[in-house]
């Protein structure tokens, strides 16, 4: 790495993370029920190299995401990085697609031989031996409890072929279920300043239990980003999730564009984008350890990397709650206070 940013321990695991780290949802590409539209691979192995060169020390990623074509491509972009180099890889598992309908969502599963198939088979695609981070990316809906999807989960831990294990989008009532056979090293839920609802109960639960939490979506899926427009919402292509996220159209596009206005100032302030004092917003919470953060190009990465480093103020953090309630703007703790 050519650049060091700061790191801090993760949920008493062996492993210390740098507060950003790269979301790969969008690189997966389109083609799929919760795809981006399609991507350039060649300029997606470019940003996550530019963002391991700027000192990013994770990358986050699920099977799920281009139904396995973003994983190959993270496995692609640190293919010839020297071992010191390398960031951790995080993954995650539980959802099933079918190849033949691709635009099907996919079923969320906690049976043993599924999650044994998919830990294989994306430790396989990821071209490494251990996956340092594995989450069930959603609660079972299968009729397999939490406890016998996570006895899995700690099985395969114990096997080498885990790292860490960690869920992704679980309530308290689950997350107290597998905390009792094993403890739950990190979590995984959406946070932003449009999505705050993570900090009334599941974040307070991680501090207590001394487990990590890395946030998604903290810059509200490019929204947040300072660089999204009106023009840019209306051409959201059928095959990009949003053009069909009411966050991305009518009155909650006009509302979400005012509050990237209001925001402003502050970034000014620091010299850095919307995006930065958006996501150093979700940092300033006790209780998150990292936030993951998408990117399709290295210029996107410059935009956010610098929240690494950044500490809002109080009076910044004050600000940013009053612009948060004159605009009606999502729901939940307006300050980490």
């Amino acid at each position: 790495m050519s650049e060091t940013l700061p790191t801090v321990p993760f949920g008493g695991t062996d492993m210390q993370i740098t507060r950003v780290g790269f979301g790969a949802w969008a690189i997966g590409g389109g083609g799929w029920a919760f795809g981006w539209g399609e991507q350039d691979d060649a300029a997606s192995v470019t940003a996550i190299r530019h963002a391991v060169e700027a000192g990013v020390n994770w990358i986050d990623t699920a099977a799920v995401y281009g139904l396995g074509h973003s994983e190959e491509v993270v496995a692609r972009a640190l293919k010839d990085l020297p071992e010191a180099d390398r960031p951790y890889v995080f993954t995650k598992g539980g959802l099933r697609w079918d190849d033949a309908d691709r635009y099907l969502p996919a079923r969320s599963s906690g049976a043993e031989a599924s999650l044994r198939y998919e830990v294989e088979a994306s430790l396989t695609r990821l071209g490494v031996e251990r996956i340092d981070l594995y989450q069930m990316h959603r609660p079972a809906d299968d009729g397999t409890s939490v406890e016998d999807y996570w006895g899995v989960f700690l099985d395969l831990m114990a096997e080498g072929k885990l790292r860490a294990v960690g869920l992704s989008n679980h309530d308290v009532t689950q997350l107290d279920a597998a905390e009792a056979l094993g403890h739950v090293n990190s979590l995984q839920p959406p946070f932003n300043m449009l999505r705050r609802g993570a900090a009334t109960d599941v974040i307070p639960w991680c501090v207590e239990h001394g487990t990590g939490v890395i946030v998604y979506s903290p810059m509200a899926s490019g929204m947040l980003t300072g660089a999204f427009t009106a023009d840019r919402a209306a051409r959201l292509g059928p095959d990009d999730w949003r053009s069909e996220s009411p966050n991305f159209s009518g009155q909650g596009l006009a509302r979400n564009l005012r509050l990237v206005e209001a925001l402003r100032p502050v970034a000014a302030r620091y010299e850095v984008t919307v995006g930065a004092i958006a996501v150093a917003w979700t940092l300033a919470f006790p209780g998150v350890t990292g936030a993951i953060v998408g990117a399709r190009s290295s210029e996107q990465v410059d935009g956010w990397v610098p929240a690494a480093g950044l500490t809002l103020t109080a009076a910044d953090l004050d600000e940013i709650a009053a612009s948060l309630q004159n605009l009606g703007a999502g729901d939940g703790p307006l300050t980490p206070r």
